[in-house]
This record gives C-alpha cells, sequence and structure tokens, in this order.
C-alpha cells in the first residue's frame, strides 16, 4: 500500500510514495514495468592538488561525474525484450536513449529520468526452485553515459 505524506505551503514537505514500480522505455519503445530501479547515482570524483608550501591542507578539485550502472529487475513474463536486446548487444553495441518513469499504484508518473549512450552489460535470467513460491525474476544491467530528471 502506498505511503503519502502530505503538506501544503512553501518549505512544506511533498508526497513521499513507497509501493511504486517503474516503467523503461528505450528508443521510444517500451521494454517493460520493473519492481526495482537502482542504480540511479551519480558523484563527483575529487582530485587532491598539494601546493607547494602548504602543509595545512590539500586542495579538493571537483573532477568529472561518474555514473553508476543502472539495475532493473522484474518478474519474468512472456516477453523477452530484455534478453533480445542483450543478445543483440554482443553482437552490436547500439547505444540508445531512454526513461524511466517512476509511477504509483494509480499508475499515474510521479518522476522521470532519462538517460544517453546506454546498452545492456548484463542480463540474469531467474534462479529455478519448484518448491519454492517466489515470484521468477530476471535482471537487466545497463552501462550508460549520464542521466537527468526528465520533464
Amino acid at each position: 500500500m502506498p505511503v503519502s505524506v502530505r503538506s501544503r505551503g512553501p518549505g512544506s514537505m511533498e508526497d513521499y510514495f513507497s509501493g511504486a514500480f517503474f516503467h523503461l522505455e528505450v528508443g521510444g519503445i517500451t521494454v517493460g514495468y520493473f519492481s526495482e530501479c537502482s542504480g540511479l547515482r551519480v558523484e563527483y570524483e575529487v582530485m587532491e592538488y598539494q601546493e607547494g608550501g602548504q602543509n595545512g591542507f590539500v586542495h579538493k578539485l571537483r573532477g568529472p561525474a561518474k555514473y553508476s550502472n543502472i539495475i532493473l529487475k522484474r518478474g519474468v513474463t512472456s516477453d523477452t525484450a530484455l534478453s533480445d536486446w542483450f543478445r543483440a548487444a554482443g553482437r552490436k553495441v547500439e547505444r540508445k536513449e531512454g526513461v524511466i518513469t517512476l509511477l504509483t499504484p494509480a499508475l499515474e508518473p510521479l518522476r522521470r529520468w532519462s538517460f544517453t549512450g546506454a546498452f545492456p552489460v548484463k542480463w540474469e535470467g531467474p534462479g529455478l526452485k519448484a518448491s519454492s513460491g517466489e515470484v521468477a525474476v530476471e535482471t537487466l544491467e545497463l552501462a550508460h553515459e549520464g542521466f537527468e530528471p526528465a520533464d
């Protein structure tokens, strides 16, 4: 069940949701819906510069941005688009643009992130165990050149 906190006015809290899921669109085509998304992370490298004669501190300079791979997980369906895209990338890497959309349980878009230069680097199928009542999950990992909030 989603959890929502609402308060109005400047400097107040906004809505916070849990229990939502994610939609992935790549090259303008829906690739699938996912229950987990991780790796929307960016950090700047820090370069240290020791100034001659300055022993009290080391200068720290911002370097280039580093983006983590995006990892998406979903229950296995009859749709093979994810594994097909992964196999095709093994023959020829085609970098694509895409959008990840966080959806509320009512299927309303809440937030969007667009990424560029993406290609699949890992696909993982489900662990198969007949006696388990767990959902079979597949995982797709994408390398990319960067992302930013969309809209």
